[in-house]
């Protein structure tokens, strides 16, 4: 079974973390969890 990473928090952070996770390991299963409507993707 793999590895699950939760990140709270849409803004230019979480995706950046979110980058980085899967750069250090692309099994991961990630999921972002944002309040808001928006999610940043440019970071």
């Amino acid at each position: 079974m793999g590895k699950n990473v939760v990140i709270v928090g849409g803004a230019a952070g979480g995706p950046s973390a979110a980058a980085e996770a899967r750069r250090q390991d692309p099994s991961l299963s990630i999921r972002i969890i944002e309040q808001g409507e928006h999610v940043s993707f440019a970071a």
